[in-house]
């Protein structure tokens, strides 16, 4: 297969790219040549174009006809449109990434399916995709545009710690600061380490019976935030000492990344990945996040430029515990 990755660098995608390689895929990536954080594969040619300038793209991608277009980077319909003009009878399956957070929020049944109602009042990112989403299947259902929608879930690599300040609240971890932590941390949420969801995600390419479905792609492996925290402490040799705070208290202080709770990840998250295991028979997730936390601990310790604690979240952890030792002193 001659596949293209609009982008290609991002977490996800680099894990689904390095397999790709590895599976003998004839793989390009169009971007803007940017990106240091993770190195392109040994292999892949680089298109050098900017998916935002319809003219930059149209030239870079000038001579070249694809067996299957994977958009990493669209966030709105006018996205969209621009893959439409650029694509439209020009590719056998355009894969669209989605998100798993474009659906019901809360949601009114457990566990979650393809066919959960895509509703979330509360963050317009996810609004957004559902909206892409929206578009790209009556391009399908008028215009027979062979699209597949991914919606991923929480999927990380090394370079991401997921829990509230990324790497500050690692550092403060290690050293034995208290933690911010949403809610009462019972809530359960799923991890999916990447090199999982490129499995599941490189047997949809290229895959027919795929062509006008929507599926997502999650470890089966569901923990509660507290076990996540404890997780990543148990990775670095700490006991991590945890303050729960109210998730509309967060976005009281922060509305960007309260949106992000409200609308994500203060809920229950489990997936049924049924529909994935029939379209991509034998997926499995294999990593659990026991071994995903030493991987992200060993990532940030092997250089220290790599460790930058940034003084807002700091600042944000500290009034919020203040706010909270006012309400329920804190030993």
């Amino acid at each position: 297969m001659k596949v293209l990755f609009i982008g290609g660098t991002g977490v996800i995608s680099s894990g689904c790219a390095d397999l790709a390689v590895q599976q003998g895929v004839d793989l390009y990536f169009l971007n803007r040549g940017k990106t240091t954080t993770r190195p392109v594969p040994s292999g892949v040619t680089v298109l050098t174009g900017d998916i935002r300038d319809f003219d930059s793209a149209s030239s870079a991608l000038a001579g070249h006809e694809f067996d299957v277009v994977v958009e990493w980077l669209a966030f709105s319909p006018e996205h969209i449109e621009t893959d439409l003009k650029l694509f439209g009878g020009k590719v056998k399956q355009y894969i669209f990434i989605s998100s798993a957070s474009a659906y019901q929020t809360p949601p009114q049944k457990l566990p979650i399916t393809e066919e959960t109602p895509l509703e979330n009042p509360y963050w317009d990112y996810s609004r957004q995709k559902a909206a892409c989403e929206e578009r790209l299947m009556r391009a399908y259902r008028e215009d027979g545009f062979p699209v597949t929608i991914v919606r991923p879930s929480h999927t990380y690599d090394q370079t991401k710690v997921p829990m509230l300040g990324r790497y500050t609240a690692l550092n403060r971890m290690m050293q034995g600061k208290l933690l911010v932590l949403h809610g009462d941390g019972s809530s359960l949420w799923t991890l999916t380490h990447h090199r999982d969801f490129a499995k599941g995600f490189n047997g949809l390419m290229g895959n027919e019976m795929a062509i006008g479905e929507a599926v997502h792609i999650t470890s089966d492996e569901w923990l509660t935030w507290n076990q996540i925290y404890e997780t990543m402490g148990q990775a670095a040799g700490v006991r991590p000492k945890i303050v729960h705070v109210p998730s509309r208290l967060i976005h009281a202080y922060d509305h960007e990344v309260g949106e992000t709770l409200l609308g994500d990840k203060m809920n229950n998250m489990i997936l049924d990945n049924s529909k994935l295991k029939r379209l991509v028979p034998g997926f499995e997730a294999t990593i659990p996040f026991t071994e995903g936390a030493k991987e992200i601990v060993a990532w940030y310790a092997a250089d220290p430029a790599r460790q930058v604690v940034e003084d807002s979240w700091n600042s944000m952890f500290d009034q919020l515990i203040h706010k909270m030792q006012l309400i329920t002193p804190i030993e």
